[in-house]
């Protein structure tokens, strides 16, 4: 049996919402449509539950409906190239394509299984057990690991994008709508020559901050452990601040807090960083930065080495996917 189908029908038995999660995520009657859903292809009582850039999401009973609202690619979105990328993938830990069609509109419409919690939404109840970081990131490790096989780069990897079938796991990873593909992506995207808006908010990567174009996997690595940090910390807390992508100065801003927070870099620190088209190393005050210790306290000294190891400014240093996927935390 497939990797898809399973995944699918492991969902149909899932009731909407898990009966033994804590209350906060239970989705109680609040969450119940109270207007009647619109019709999407084949698809009845179809009820809006989230928005992003270039498309729209609705709910129909075990189905997510991904609605391509945003014709013309907004780069490096491109939902043609997602297709193709999720059609070629099949791991446990990847939410499955079961299908795009067109609605009556004419806009591509791409059908998931149905996921009733995201890792953000477990840290807005404020408190993540340790049993669901550690089975959460087994999941996304291993997913990462398939992936960066592959050489395909997710480049958006964040909570709101880690599903999770209950308060438990598992957890798959979705939104390949930036994600770079060595084939797909080579005619817009030269390896050697990427785009270097990709990424959101706190969990953007240093190297495309300062114009590395050549980048690679290892930023999903950095993201995932900035992701890390943030569900370990108790209660959890983002590692970075940043602002919303639409604020002026977000940028820039999350380039002071990772420098307070990490320490300003220097050229023996970010070696790498000396040949970026935009150095580092003298535009901003010298900040010391704060211990492991200090920025993950009381944290299980494998859980902060782990994210040690994922967050680094040298991208060659991070740990891989497939060696973190195998890390005695995650077991």
């Amino acid at each position: 049996m497939s990797d898809k189908i399973s995944q699918y029908q492991y969902l149909r038995t899932l009731s909407n919402i898990i009966t033994d999660s804590p209350a906060p995520l239970d989705q109680p009657e609040a969450s119940i449509p109270t207007t009647a859903g619109i019709t999407i292809g084949v698809f009845k009582d179809c009820h809006h539950i989230a928005s992003g850039l270039v498309s729209e999401v609705y709910k129909s009973t075990s189905h997510a409906l991904k609605v391509i609202v945003e014709t013309h690619n907004v780069e490096p979105h491109d939902a043609n190239r997602e297709v193709k990328i999720l059609q070629s993938l099949s791991h446990i830990s990847i939410i499955a394509l079961l299908s795009t069609f067109r609605d009556r509109e004419q806009r591509l419409v791409l059908d998931f299984p149905y996921m009733p919690l995201t890792l953000a939404k477990v840290i807005g109840t404020g408190n993540v057990p340790e049993r669901l970081t550690r089975s959460c990131f087994r999941d996304c490790f291993s997913g990462l690991a398939y992936l960066h096989d592959q050489k395909i780069i997710h480049r958006d990897i964040k909570p709101s994008n880690i599903l999770l079938a209950s308060a438990h796991g598992p957890a798959y990873i979705s939104d390949f709508g930036t994600a770079w593909h060595p084939v797909y992506s080579l005619a817009t995207e030269p390896t050697q020559h990427k785009v270097l808006e990709v990424g959101t908010t706190c969990y953007r990567t240093p190297e495309t901050m300062f114009g590395k174009r050549d980048y690679g996997t290892s930023i999903d690595l950095w993201a995932a452990g900035v992701m890390l940090a943030e569900c370990l910390r108790k209660p959890p807390k983002p590692l970075f601040e940043s602002r919303d992508a639409n604020e002026d100065g977000n940028q820039l801003g999350l380039i002071l807090s990772i420098f307070k927070t990490l320490g300003t870099p220097t050229e023996k620190s970010w070696p790498e960083a000396k040949k970026f088209s935009t150095p580092p190393f003298e535009w901003y005050q010298s900040f010391p930065g704060k211990p492991w210790e200090e920025l993950l306290f009381g944290v299980d000294e494998q859980a902060r080495n782990l994210v040690e190891r994922l967050v680094s400014y040298e991208s060659g240093t991070r740990s891989t996917a497939n060696e973190v996927s195998n890390c005695s935390f995650t077991k």
